[in-house]
């Protein structure tokens, strides 16, 4: 009979647990081989954990193994001796006695050679092999710095009063309507995959005040360009009780600068390994849809094409413009055209040609869409009749607002694209873990 009454402390060490151990102490340590560095009577193992590479130095004579057992890709423990070397990863080094194998490659050769600073092979190698490609410290570092961005957006909006929610996947229609559905059978009834989170996250501002998910979405859309994927991870959150939905701006402008602290401060080793230079977000631009549209089409010399919508190469001039006149690799771009909104959008009181909502452009492209949504019953009722659009599949999201709702806006962000654009990555699928795209449904 035995009783668990929490984490079991293990006798081997982690490298930030290692830099706190005195030099000449005896250490264990546990990891994989990366790459091993055979200079005849003396050989560098490099060990490859969680928290970056570990040097052990193995020595003829003093190391009770034969070198000649041990191959890159090995899962080992050893023990040695812990030494300071400013030449070693991280400054220290291990001077190996004992080792035990914990786990062994089937193969002899790795397919592709992760233990290159650069993982020089095609983007289609690397994801057929997505498992061992992510074992090279620089691919594996893009999802570090993502996880980064999705836990400041959790502690950032835990800090501001936000409820995390946790919302349904299949439903009986979309928040977004329109023909870019995933279909299936569900239980004999038809049913879709959501393409946002939209509807349930404003049923629950009646609830909570301020809620927000990290979560997929799925979009069936027959892209295939460098910046779409058929099913991403969306940062969303909803917050009610505003005034204006400038509120909703300086919420994820808030986020941003917390990201970006949090990053400089938790996930440096990262940024360096990436060459990443973290954009100065102490204040964002904010500039109408139609009045950025002319001023970049005065400025650049390009003719408008589409009046109501924001063309991939628009976007690009339009942060042209925001980094050489105001300085910012972010923009906010507001009033959208009501007709390029959903339903719910807040038509803008003063011209209901435009809605209260936005997007966020990065360094060339859209990461954000958000905005102040309808909150009375009739006034959803009205905008539903006029899109020609039915009442079936959203008794329960009406029923909300028939009973009463505050004031509220949101935000999606695209948690890839923004990924993307912060390592300076020119595809989408390079900051995914596994993409799902028009052809890829493996690994």
């Amino acid at each position: 009979m035995e009783f668990l009454t929490g984490v079991k402390e293990k006798d081997t060490l982690e490298i930030s647990g290692l830099l706190k151990t005195e030099a000449g102490e005896s250490v264990k340590v546990n990891g994989a081989v990366h790459t091993i560095r055979n200079m005849g009577t003396v050989a560098f193992v490099i060990l490859r954990k969680r928290e970056g590479l570990l040097q052990g130095v193995y020595e003829e004579g003093v190391a009770d193994f034969d070198l000649k057992d041990l191959r890159e890709a090995d899962t080992i423990e050893i023990e040695g001796i812990l030494e300071k070397n400013e030449k070693a990863p991280g400054g220290i080094e291990i001077r190996m006695k004992h080792l035990t194998v914990l786990g062994r490659p089937a193969d002899d050769m790795m397919p592709l050679p992760i233990s290159k600073w650069k993982l020089n092979t095609s983007l289609e190698a690397k994801l057929n092999y997505r498992s061992i490609s992510l074992r090279n410290l620089r691919e594996r570092a893009k999802f570090r710095i993502q996880e980064g961005l999705t836990r400041a957006f959790r502690d950032y909006l835990y800090g501001q009063g936000f409820t995390e929610i946790h919302t349904p996947k299949i439903g009986a229609r979309s928040a977004e309507g329109g023909a870019n559905l995933f279909r299936l059978d569900y239980f004999h009834r038809p049913a879709v995959l959501q393409q946002s989170p939209q509807l349930y996250k404003q049923m629950m501002v009646g609830v909570f005040d301020r809620v927000f998910e990290t979560a997929p979405v799925f979009r069936a859309e027959k892209h295939n360009t460098k910046r779409h994927l058929n099913e991403y991870t969306s940062l969303d959150f909803e917050m009610g009780y505003i005034d204006s939905f400038e509120e909703i701006m300086a919420m994820e402008t808030g986020y941003i600068q917390y990201a970006m602290a949090l990053l400089a401060g938790e996930y440096a080793a990262e940024l360096k390994t990436l060459d990443i230079t973290l954009p100065d977000a102490a204040k964002i631009p904010a500039v109408r849809f139609d009045e950025i549209k002319e001023k970049v089409a005065e400025k650049y010399g390009r003719k408008i094409k589409n009046p109501f919508d924001l063309e991939p190469e628009e976007e690009l001039l339009i942060s042209r413009y925001a980094l050489e006149e105001w300085g910012s690799d972010f923009v906010f771009v507001t009033h959208y055209p009501s007709r390029k909104r959903p339903f719910y959008a807040m038509d803008d009181p003063a011209d209901t040609r435009y809605t209260l909502s936005f997007d966020l452009l990065f360094r060339g492209m859209e990461i954000t869409t958000g905005g102040q949504r309808i909150h009375d019953h009739g006034m959803l009722k009205d905008k539903i009749a006029a899109r020609g659009m039915t009442e079936d599949g959203l008794e329960q999201y009406l029923e909300a607002f028939r009973h009463g709702m505050p004031p509220h806006g949101g935000i999606g962000i695209g948690l890839e694209r923004f990924t993307m654009k912060l390592a300076g990555e020119d595809n989408i699928r390079e900051t995914t873990l596994f993409p799902r795209d028009l052809s890829r449904l493996e690994p």
